[in-house]
């Protein structure tokens, strides 16, 4: 199959998608320019900060965009390069972008509430206390999972003691824009500076870091850089939003954006074929397409740490209601359109129809790197920036998640301070921001040290039953506000049915292992502990939301 027809039918679909199905929902649903957002309503210069669209998109997309629309379609194309991409597509129009509107317009008409305040408002306060433990639990594992696949691509020594030039300059470039985006948020939140002056600022601070970068690398092993990951985001979620997060975000949507446009000029100029079959197995070494493909795929087609940027983070920094579309649903189906870059990279990257064993990030680094070499750019060069672009996909990620991670572990024993008089002086020390985000980033580095290839099944399954609990959420708050429900009934339903099975199967298979003494004991029981909770925690909510959505209760006559 040509490479070239996969990616312009794949990107008049997703634009299509967008021009219709997205416009139309929000008609149904009703957007309102004149009204006032939250981001101005309780402006408070720490976590509701207005801020340009643009910047917001940025912010958005490259909080989003992690590691997940590259490993996913990479680990998944097993099956074969059809159904991975009927699913990306499929699933992104109908299930992720719906998905990722519906929980940001939820999240604006809540006064830029979390899902778990929406579940408190139309539930009660248990259906909430589970649903913050689970997303609790889901951030530590979303840390530990990309915590490892940073520190990887940062390594400066392969297991033989070589060096790695190319590592050590993503690692250098990625130091350089800390500094760089504390620059920026300055620029940005207390200059306020124009959209123009900030891009083409964040532009040239871009293109300094990779120069120095590359003529600099820093040579440190896989640990020390563990240590330093950790340390970093566990800064990053305790200052205000406007110092690092948005800022970092905004300078590497730039390089995100550039990383894609690049490999879609690649991609149409050299016409790569794809090797690997159309269809393999419904089994392939005892992975199952159902469930395995839709868990495996996760952010290219539908993800719940999406819910989680949107509602911790988006709602509260939205200008205008008119900027909602395009920053939930459309920034979905760009990160679509990297998923089927990376579907293009390992088909086209196969030797003889079988795919690589290199690791999915140094495939679709290689691979995007092999089309801009054959349309004149040096090959080390641009090997050295897409394994930077995909850096910072996921280091981007992580800043968002252990501010996130942070946040849900406050709001859990804030619900308990607020049924008594006296505050505990416990919960006093758990709700700081210190602690929280301990108690969120030291369970994830214990993670971490397993390697992510370990529990990437059990991150993607939680992943996607937090889409599937954020959908009855919305579900919620769009019924009890007379909002049409169907086109986030049937997405939830399935998600439901596909992550309760995954999880199922997971609990499974490692409680055989610990019967028959397979693997790393500790590692074992700690995965199967998580997924246990995650299975129980998950049931919970959904039982306390579905009570709740057939109990009859007077007709709510405000619409929020």
């Amino acid at each position: 199959m040509n490479g070239l027809y996969i990616l312009l039918i794949s990107a008049v679909v997703l634009f299509l998608a967008y021009l219709f199905y997205g416009r139309f929902l929000a008609r149904i649903w009703g957007i309102d320019p004149k009204r006032k957002t939250p981001a101005h309503e309780f402006e408070d210069g720490k976590e509701y900060v207005p801020t340009s669209s643009s910047v917001v998109f940025g912010y958005e997309f490259a909080s989003i965009a992690g590691a997940g629309p590259i490993n996913g379609p990479i680990i998944a194309a097993m099956f074969g390069w059809v159904p991975v991409l009927l699913w990306l597509l499929l699933g992104s129009i109908f299930f992720g972008a719906v998905h990722d509107f519906a929980t940001l317009y939820t999240s604006v008409r809540n006064k830029g509430k979390s899902i778990g305040y929406v579940i408190e408002h139309y539930v009660g306060k248990a259906g909430k206390r589970f649903f913050l433990i689970f997303v609790w639990l889901f951030s530590i594992l979303i840390a530990a999972v990309f915590a490892d696949i940073v520190a990887s691509t940062f390594a400066g020594f392969d297991i033989t003691g070589a060096r790695i030039p190319t590592n050590a300059s993503v690692a250098s470039t990625s130091l350089l824009f800390i500094p760089a985006a504390l620059a920026l948020g300055i620029l940005i939140y207390r200059r306020k500076s124009s959209d123009l002056a900030s891009g083409i600022i964040a532009i040239d601070l871009l293109i300094a870091c990779i120069a120095l970068g590359i003529y600099f690398p820093v040579f440190f092993p896989k640990t020390a850089w563990l240590y330093f990951i950790f340390a970093y985001i566990f800064i990053a979620s305790v200052i205000p939003i406007w110092m690092m997060g948005q800022p970092r975000n905004y300078l590497n949507s730039f390089l995100l954006i550039a990383m894609i446009l690049a490999a879609f000029m690649g991609v149409v100029l050299t016409n790569p074929k794809i090797t690997i079959p159309a269809f393999t197995s419904f089994n392939v070494n005892g992975n199952y397409l159902f469930p395995v493909l839709f868990i495996t795929i996760a952010c290219g087609a539908i993800s719940g740490f999406h819910s989680l940027v949107t509602t911790g983070a988006t709602s509260k920094q939205l200008n205008s209601e008119k900027y909602m579309l395009p920053v939930s649903y459309g920034t979905m189906l760009v990160e679509t359109l990297v998923a089927i870059l990376a579907l293009i990279a390992v088909g086209s990257f196969a030797v003889g129809g079988e795919l690589s064993k290199e690791a999915p990030p140094v495939v679709f680094a290689s691979a995007v790197s092999g089309f801009l070499h054959k349309i004149g750019l040096p090959a080390q060069i641009s090997f050295t920036i897409v394994s930077l672009a995909v850096s910072s996909f996921v280091l981007t990620t992580l800043d968002t998640v252990a501010r996130l991670g942070r946040l849900s572990f406050q709001e859990l024993f804030q619900a308990e301070n607020e049924e008594s008089k006296q505050i505990n002086p416990i919960f006093k020390i758990l709700k700081s921001k210190p602690a929280a985000s301990l108690f969120t980033l030291l369970p994830a580095y214990l993670l971490a040290i397993l390697g992510y290839q370990n529990i990437w099944v059990l991150f993607g399954a939680a992943n996607q039953l937090l889409a599937a609990l954020a959908l009855v959420a919305c579900i919620m708050f769009m019924k009890k506000t007379g909002r049409r429900i169907l086109v986030l009934f049937i997405p939830a339903v399935i998600m439901l049915a596909i992550t309760f099975t995954s999880l199922i199967l997971s609990i499974k298979s490692r409680g055989m292992l610990l019967l028959h003494g397979s693997g790393n004991t500790s590692g074992l029981v700690l995965q199967l502990g998580i997924a246990l909770l995650l299975l129980i925690l998950g049931i919970l909510v959904v039982i306390f939301c579905t009570i709740k959505f057939f109990k009859k209760t007077p007709q709510n006559t405000v619409t929020t």
